[in-house]
């Protein structure tokens, strides 16, 4: 669950939130709508974290994984496509570099052999394993072709980046997803099997957009 708790937001005297309470549970998928400019991108970057509010908080349960769709198209430039799509489990890549890493030890202790298989359990159990086949798999399902996958991201267009960063956000089915404007820059087949995935989510997911009929 995330829960938002008294959040007050103002800018000078524009104020966009005033006293917000309210919660989103799993298995709901939220649509946040309204006009141009009344602050739905802006309450998506409260949720995430990524702008404080003047007064109130922002809770999760204990936990529970948040994923956000990133509109940043030159932030990972210098990542593969396969490797920016996996990024989006930030606990899992962080322990597959630091497990990596530990193996190419020159003095690989029988300490460092015990923290290694501690590291490998919890990989495993976040579907560290599967994950790059199951990054490619979302690649594939989201129009982006095998041979993209380990091009740089500085290499490929900007059409396609949307759907990598897409990708990146699906990946590791988190406990919740915020997507502001998914099907910017998708076409009609791409926005159907997003609409299909989310239809069957099981966590929750709030999602900002213009376009009625996806919502």
């Amino acid at each position: 669950m995330i829960s938002v708790n008294n959040v007050t937001l103002a800018y000078g005297k524009r104020v966009l939130f005033d006293e917000v309470n309210i919660s989103f549970v799993k298995g709901n998928c939220y649509g946040v709508i309204g006009a141009n400019g009344a602050g739905k991108s802006t309450f998506i970057k409260i949720l995430s974290g990524e702008i404080e509010p003047n007064k109130g908080t922002v809770s999760i349960t204990p936990g529970e994984r948040m994923a956000v769709l990133r509109q940043d198209q030159f932030g990972f430039d210098e990542v593969s496509v396969l490797h920016t799509v996996m990024m989006g489990h930030q606990k899992m890549w962080d322990l597959m570099n630091e497990k990596d890493a530990l193996y190419m030890k020159e003095d690989f202790t029988e300490a460092d052999g015990m923290k290694a298989g501690e590291m490998e359990h919890q990989f495993g159990e976040m579907g560290g394993y599967t994950a790059e086949s199951d990054a490619a798999q979302f690649l594939n399902e989201l129009g982006v072709k095998e041979e993209m996958h380990q091009m740089l991201m500085k290499d490929i267009g900007g059409n396609i980046k949307v759907r990598v960063l897409l990708a990146q956000a699906l990946f590791g089915n988190p406990d919740i997803l915020l997507l502001d404007e998914p099907t910017n820059n998708l076409d009609v087949e791409t926005i159907s099997w997003l609409e299909n995935f989310l239809a069957d989510y099981q966590n929750i997911v709030l999602v900002v957009s213009h376009d009625r009929h996806f919502l």
